[in-house]
């Protein structure tokens, strides 16, 4: 009886449970291999709605080509001196609005500090387009070597001691700063020089305004003007042992510095070498209430934002910020109408500009930091530094702490997978003499992924590294999944990221020596092929 009434059921169970398990199988396997998210659309009645949208996720082979891209080390050895230079950059908008440069510029056999050299490192934050960024990877290096130029050979003639006293920390500073705010006023006023270069003297009595929207240089020069960018750059000082980081905007620099206690055991001290310039910053929102009247105190800065738009509170471009409204207009007839791409009005709170600066905070340190030692002995010279220069699409998911050590934990020798608490024995860290100052209101979060548990430790560029540690370190569905993400929804996931890691550690008796190599499988570039791409500026050889 039991025997005749089994087999039926069992064969319904198999008829029936065989094709819902190979089902599950399949859709789960399906999911494993795509990524959902939430997208806001309008639907048929014109209102907003949230759709499910799904994308094929990436495999890891395809995140690893992605990530290596845009990535290239260079080492090179100069004065005993060994640098090793590591770049990498990652879209999130396309096309990518971050930029990047780096030039070493030799000293004059002549200055009586000679030799040495000035090695200069630069990272772009674009924004509103590509158009800022792309212009400062190309003109900005210029512009400071223009600005240190004038000032030591500022007398010609000159005795050796003027030429040597005059290159103070304070008059760097001077002139680095100078050098941007030149840089960004020929940026702004390039329209309006054309504009008057077009007029004629009907169109000054009727006050008609040109149509040069097919002018070859209207484009050119107006949209680097309306676009923005962050700029970031370290200037080495080889023959003074000096570092000079310049901050427009939010972009960070942090240094690691290797030094050891009495007993021998080490750890990376962290100096935060900048600070994030945004509304949220409360020494930039004071500064800018200080630069307009009372009566605006309440607007000039909105929810840490510029008249509640612009995040940073320094950048170059950024015209709709910096032009009278009068002046925007004007533009706006003459160069934008024609070509259909008219200028976005001003923010109704827009009274009195200019309420953006492309002027830098500067800051100085010596190249051994042994100013602050923090009670540890004083760093050999021989231990390795390096500094880390990146976009703030890094700094939206690591914190300053966590970079130096994930770097230092890669000079160390680490491989494989750790997990963050092991990182934090492994590679240990201590605070230098300055905090970091947040400039974001709430860092990003992918939305299934908060944090990962583990870093990742493996990739030869430094700038790799980080970037893949931001992005998922050792949990490799997350990176997956957030690489996996296409523009133009990747923005809300995360930013354009763009890192350059210096380290530097000196070596007696070491040859100048220049190596280079690109993403796995180019060939390496020699000194007289620099490598470059199309969002950073030429490694320039040159004497100052």
């Amino acid at each position: 009886m039991l025997r005749r009434f089994w087999k039926p059921v069992a064969a319904t169970a198999l008829f029936v449970g065989t094709p819902t398990y190979l089902y599950y199988r399949y859709y789960s396997k399906q999911r494993a291999n795509t990524v959902e998210i939430p997208v806001r659309l309008r639907g048929e009645d014109g209102k907003p709605m949230i759709s499910t949208r799904t994308f094929p996720m990436l495999s890891q082979s395809v995140v690893n080509e992605r990530l290596h891209e845009h990535a290239k080390q260079e080492s090179l050895r100069r004065g005993g001196t060994k640098w090793c230079i590591n770049t990498a950059s990652v879209a999130a908008n396309d096309p990518i609005e971050d930029a990047h440069a780096h030039a070493i510029v030799a000293r004059d056999p002549d200055d009586p500090l000679a030799p040495g050299d000035w090695l200069f490192f630069a990272v772009m934050d674009g924004h509103a387009g590509p158009h800022t960024s792309r212009l400062l990877s190309k003109t900005l290096i210029n512009a400071i070597v223009l600005e240190l130029s004038n000032l030591i050979n500022d007398k010609k003639g000159s005795r050796g001691f003027w030429r040597s006293t005059v290159q103070g920390p304070d008059t760097i500073s001077l002139a680095i700063q100078k050098a941007f705010t030149k840089l960004d006023e020929e940026l702004i006023s390039a329209p309006l020089k054309l504009l008057g270069a077009n007029f004629d003297k009907e169109d000054l009595k009727s006050r008609q305004i040109p149509d040069l929207s097919q002018h070859p240089l209207a484009l050119p020069l107006m949209l680097p003007a309306i676009s923005g960018s962050c700029a970031l750059m370290a200037v080495f000082d080889t023959a003074k042992q000096d570092l000079y980081v310049a901050c427009s905007g939010d972009s960070r620099a942090v240094a690691g510095v290797w030094e050891e206690d009495e007993n021998g055991n080490g750890l990376w001290r962290v100096e935060v070498l900048s600070e994030d310039q945004t509304g949220r910053n409360p020494m930039e929102h004071k500064r800018i209430q200080s630069e307009h009247p009372p009566d605006e105190a309440e607007d000039v800065i909105v929810r840490g934002r510029v008249l509640g738009g612009l995040e940073p509170t320094r950048a170059f471009g950024d015209a709709r910020y910096k032009w009278p409204r009068e002046v925007q207009d004007v533009l706006n007839t003459a160069f934008l109408v024609g070509n259909n791409k008219p200028l976005r009005p001003p923010p109704t709170s827009f009274k009195t500009p200019p309420y953006v600066t492309a002027t830098p905070v500067v800051t100085h340190r010596a190249l051994s930091f042994t100013e602050m030692a923090n009670g540890f002995a004083q760093p050999k010279s021989s231990a390795p530094r390096f500094i880390v220069l990146a976009t703030d699409g890094l700094w939206d998911r690591l914190t300053s702490e966590e970079v130096v050590s994930l770097v230092g934990g890669a000079l160390q020798g680490l491989t494989g997978t750790v997990s963050r608490s092991e990182l934090c024995t492994l590679a240990p860290t201590s605070s230098g003499s300055v905090s970091t100052v947040e400039g974001k209101g709430q860092r990003l979060k992918d939305d299934d992924h908060v944090q990962a548990n583990s870093w990742s430790f493996g990739d030869d560029n430094l700038g790799v590294h980080l970037i893949r540690n931001a992005f998922g370190g050792g949990d490799q569905h997350a990176l997956r999944r957030l690489m996996s993400i296409p523009y133009p929804h990747a923005r809300r996931y995360r930013d354009d990221t763009t890192v350059t890691v210096v380290v530097w550690k000196d070596e007696d008796g070491a040859e100048d020596v220049v190596t280079a190599s690109a993403k796995p499988g180019e060939e390496a570039l020699n000194d007289s092929k620099p490598p470059s791409s199309a969002n950073d500026g030429s490694n320039v050889k040159a004497k100052l």
